[in-house]
């Protein structure tokens, strides 16, 4: 009796230090990404306003899905869940601005609050032991590509796909550490992709598909951020001036001032630096997410869902809008937090492994 409690206060000794330290990256990068768009913003003038605004809310997402893990860890992503596939269907265009005309638009955003809903009802149903409501959490998972399918997204309909295909297939996995490099790549091999595009280094027939595909008046976009990477590649030219200096932003579609391309955006208005944050904030969530106390299913579902969220705001102007950083920030708050009591799930997952889970639901990572 003894040795087990002795075991057990170690092992929550151990969980609590390895949350110290995935907490305290997080505070260092946010921090880091803040200070930088301050320091870049007086160089050239600039407005950080937004940037600060997206650090604001993910930090804030990620402290509130903390909280409502640890004490409703199925219930606080189910809602999570109703409230993104609401908001998409009352209110597709997401912000209060003025509209902005195909093809650059919302759907962007759009389709990323669909992933992330999706997401959150994948982590629901992995953390609850109830049959007949984990059925019910994935049917409601599958909502989110029919609501993307019903607001003509295809973005949005392939995305949710995705997630739910790999959310299915985490049950089989029992390592984390492995699985959660494949978001990674993916980011890597889609932002190397939009690279190659605004360079022109692509080979012809595989660069005209695409162009058609992402529409020439947005690549004109990337192309001129790569311009203005180019030439300022210390501190780029100002956060918020990217619409000020780009020739291709008047045209022939009304435009926001942005390249719709979350790290061509940070490499023109913040320079190398800039991409370099971006690309930390991102591993510090995969990290979390190998460090958290939650089972593997739950930790890798989480993953898929910010990794797309990452492709999409890769592709588009997702991360602009404040509702997709709160989102992201609550799922991963929501999957990296210590519930009070051990998670019945784990349990079921155990069982699914033939014993083979340590105590407590985590995996060997």
């Amino acid at each position: 009796m003894g040795s087990t409690g002795r075991s057990s206060a170690a092992g929550t000794d151990g969980d609590g230090e390895r949350r110290s330290v995935s907490d305290a990256a997080g505070i260092a990068v946010l921090g880091a990404l803040a200070v930088w768009s301050l320091v870049t913003a007086t160089v050239h003038d600039g407005r950080p306003e937004g940037v600060l605004l997206a650090v604001l809310a993910l930090a804030a997402g990620y402290a509130a899905g903390r909280i409502l893990g640890v004490l409703l860890p199925v219930a606080a992503p189910c809602a999570g869940a109703l409230a993104g596939l609401t908001l998409a269907v009352a209110r597709p265009r997401l912000d209060p601005g003025p509209e902005i005309a195909a093809p650059l638009g919302h759907a962007g955003a759009t389709a990323a609050v669909l992933v992330l809903s999706t997401g959150a009802a994948c982590c629901a149903a992995w953390a609850t032991p109830v049959p007949a409501l984990r059925s019910a959490l994935r049917l409601l998972a599958a909502g989110g590509t029919a609501t993307g399918a019903l607001l003509g997204s295809g973005t949005a309909v392939v995305a949710c796909a995705a997630v739910l295909l790999c959310s299915l297939a985490a049950g089989r996995t029992s390592r984390r550490g492995p699985a959660l490099i494949a978001p990674a790549m993916a980011v890597a091999l889609v932002t190397g992709l939009v690279w190659a595009l605004a360079a022109d280094a692509l080979p012809g027939g595989l660069a005209r598909p695409l162009a058609d595909r992402l529409t020439p008046h947005r690549l004109d976009l990337w192309r001129d951020a790569l311009d203005m990477a180019r030439r300022e590649a210390g501190l780029g030219v100002g956060p918020g001036r990217f619409g000020e200096l780009s020739g291709a932003a008047p045209g022939p579609v009304p435009a926001d001032g942005r390249p719709h391309s979350a790290p061509l955006q940070l490499a023109a208005e913040q320079g190398v630096v800039g991409v370099l944050l971006l690309a930390a904030v991102f591993c510090w969530v995969l990290f979390a997410l190998w460090r958290a106390p939650r089972p593997t299913p739950v930790v890798l579902t989480a993953g898929a869902a910010l990794g797309a969220v990452a492709v999409v705001a890769a592709l588009g102007n997702a991360l602009s809008f404040t509702t997709v950083s709160v989102g992201a920030g609550l799922l991963a708050g929501l999957s990296t937090a210590r519930p009070l009591a051990e998670e019945p799930a784990a349990s079921g997952a155990r069982a699914q492994y033939g014993g083979n889970l340590p105590r407590g639901g985590r995996p060997a990572r």
